[in-house]
């Protein structure tokens, strides 16, 4: 009993041996994994190392490896990637040889399979990668960096956008070399669709190459084929201009994977301040900034598959008129890099610019030297002052210069005189091309010869230069005149210009038009001053003007008879009154010649100026001397008949009135 007791434990003993063995023998197999037979290659036949690769599905941080070969002693141990390179020297190349990589976890150790290669004839291509493409009419170019400088097999696979739901084409063929580059073309595309790509290759070079992994799919979109159609709105600032410029979007083919427009101006290329190299931008508008020069503005589409034809706009100066002389310039003096200078020659007004040069800032003393060296003398020059401000490119003077200025070349064209009289004549003229005028116009000269059967006269004028036509007075009928016209500047005097002119005779016809004037101008007076006599008359009655007898001249002899003849007499003047009183007592006392006076109030030497008048005073005073007298002596008897009714006689001038008064 005891002997089976102690059997029985002998047994669970060994048999909790062997179940503990089980279980460590499954714990350390399951604690690592057998990595892949390795695969040893290069990356192209020209390299001496050899890449070894390995997969394993589980990854371990604390997992290492080690390569092993039938030849290689010792192994390439404690590789911690699944990878490894192997230079040639430690390989043999010429036969076949036999290689397997373990795995060690913590002290568990995991074989891979065995394989048997020759290693001189693997060559693996990495896979193509940064893949261009471009269209050349309906073939498609495909270019990637190469990996050996020999050409290579390459598959593509190509499926339209258009039929996405049908098969990859399936494409062989061999690479061609340019550079460092493997170029391949797929021919019978349509440019205006896009594709999708994606490449693989392999060496030609050896017996054995491998293909490569596949790249990654690329979007090839449709070709730019058209010019952006740019339009451009100019908005002229103080001393800029803004440009703003847009266009329309590309069509959905050629968009895929984008579009970028680039926008490049001439200012730009010439290193003017604030002016941009290049800029790239995927809107369909930008603005650009210019000064008052010429621009051109280039606008260039672009796709992962190529460029557009550049759109060239073409921005003209902005007219340059009333342009004056430069009182300096900055052209021998140094200046800032902001600053740019801008000059170019003109040899006519419609001429188009010529030799235009720009010289920026930023050049050296010796460039700047160099450049202004080109500027001709007697030649006429545009010159141009741009500077950087805010950011913008602005034009700060504009002016005219000579570096030295000459005389005229050649004499003012187009000379001719016309519209002659026997006075004047009208003499016009064109000016003469600038490049033909080296220097400023100040005046014209002009001068008239006169020639005479006696001498010659000569008179010269100087006319403005901004005339291009005179008209010469005071001249002589019937002359002969050689008239000249030469162009001036400051340096002096140019060729002149000649035409002869004889002046018209005076005609007789202009005294008698003169004289026919004058008689038609006093009819002309005369008719108005009826009409005007008639229309005062109309408007104002004519006062009676009173009759006075044809007066006859007397002799010496009876103006001396009438002389001594004249007498006076002495005068009563009787007033009738109520109270009865007697009109002799009133004017007892008044004498005629005392009335003569007080009436006239001159001498009687001065008051008788002809006989006539002398003869009609005596009768005319001797007819109131027998009134009165006869008067005198009878008594007024009718005094009542005459309360209301008052008689009176003046005597003036020796005639007498008589006035009939109501009495008061």
């Amino acid at each position: 009993m005891v002997y089976l007791m102690g059997t029985l434990k002998l047994w669970l003993s060994l048999h909790g041996c062997f179940i503990f063995l089980c279980i460590s023998t499954v714990t350390k197999v399951s604690a690592c994994e057998a990595p892949s037979s390795p695969q040893c290659f290069r990356k192209n036949s020209l390299m001496n190392v050899y890449m070894c690769e390995w997969s394993l599905s589980n990854e371990e941080s604390n997992t290492t490896f080690s390569l092993h070969a039938d030849f290689l002693q010792p192994p390439i141990t404690d590789i911690k990637q699944k990878w490894t390179e192997v230079e040639e020297e430690k390989l043999v190349t010429g036969r076949r040889v036999v290689l397997w990589v373990k795995s060690h976890v913590g002290n568990s150790t995991c074989t891979s399979p065995n394989i048997s290669v020759q290693l001189g004839q693997i060559v693996i291509f990495e896979a193509p990668q940064n893949i261009t493409v471009s269209w050349m009419e309906n073939n498609l170019s495909l270019r990637w960096l190469s990996a050996e400088p020999f050409p290579a097999s390459t598959e593509i696979w190509i499926q339209s956008d258009d039929s996405l739901t049908e098969l990859w084409q399936k494409i062989l063929k061999n690479t061609t070399l340019e550079g460092t580059t493997y170029m391949v073309n797929v021919d019978n595309l349509l440019k205006n669709s896009s594709y999708q790509v994606k490449i693989r290759h392999q060496s030609n070079q050896v017996k054995n190459p491998l293909w490569s992994k596949w790249s990654p799919v690329v979007s090839v979109p449709a070709e730019l084929g058209e010019k952006p159609e740019v339009t451009v709105n100019m908005q002229v600032l103080n001393g800029t201009r803004k440009l703003t410029l847009s266009w329309k979007e590309m069509p959905p083919a050629a968009s895929v994977r984008g579009v970028n427009y680039t926008i490049s101006n001439s200012q730009s290329l010439h290193r003017c301040p604030c002016s941009k190299e290049a800029a790239v931008t995927n809107a369909t508008k930008y603005t650009v900034y210019a000064s008052y020069s010429a621009v051109n503005i280039s606008v260039v589409a672009s796709n992962a598959a190529g460029k557009s034809p550049p759109t060239i706009l073409q921005v003209p100066a902005e007219p340059l008129t009333d342009l004056k002389i430069c009182d300096k310039t900055m052209l021998d003096k140094k200046f800032k890099k902001k600053t740019c200078l801008e000059w170019f020659a003109v040899q006519d007004a419609d001429s188009a610019p010529i030799n235009r040069t720009i010289l920026p800032g930023n050049r050296t003393k010796n460039e700047k030297s160099q450049i202004t060296k080109t500027i001709q003398d007697y030649v006429r020059y545009i010159y141009l002052e741009h500077k950087c401000h805010d950011g913008k490119p602005l034009t700060v003077k504009k002016c005219l210069f000579y570096r030295k200025e000459g005389a005229p070349n050649k004499a003012p064209q187009d000379f001719i005189a016309f519209s002659e009289t026997h006075t004047s004549v009208n003499l016009s003229w064109t000016e003469i091309p600038i490049r033909h005028q080296r220097g400023f116009l100040t005046h014209y000269k002009l001068c008239s010869v006169r020639n005479s059967s006696q001498d010659e006269v000569t008179e010269c004028f100087n006319v403005s230069s901004s005339v291009t036509n005179y008209s010469l007075e005071n001249l002589l009928p019937e002359t002969k005149y050689n008239i000249s016209l030469a162009r001036v500047t400051a340096m002096g005097e140019g060729p002149k210009a000649t035409v002869i002119v004889n002046t018209k005779p005076e005609k007789p016809l202009n005294v008698w038009l003169s004289f026919g004037l004058l008689v038609v101008f006093f009819l002309f007076s005369a008719a108005c001053t009826i009409v005007l006599k008639k229309v005062r008359n109309k408007i104002f009655h004519p006062v009676p003007t009173p009759i006075v007898p044809e007066f006859t001249p007397c002799s010496q002899e009876s103006q001396e008879i009438l002389d001594e003849k004249e007498e006076f007499h002495q005068v009563t003047l009787l007033q009738i009154h109520q109270e009865g009183t007697s009109v002799i007592e009133e004017t007892e006392g008044i004498s005629l010649s005392e009335l003569w006076k007080d009436e006239s109030g001159e001498d009687k030497d001065n008051d008788m100026r002809d006989s006539e008048k002398l003869e009609d005073a005596s009768l005319s005073s001797g007819s109131i001397v027998r009134t009165l007298g006869n008067s005198g002596e009878r008594e007024i008897t009718d005094i009542d008949q005459m309360d209301h009714e008052l008689s009176m006689l003046t005597y003036r001038n020796g005639l007498v009135f008589d006035v009939k008064t109501d009495s008061v």
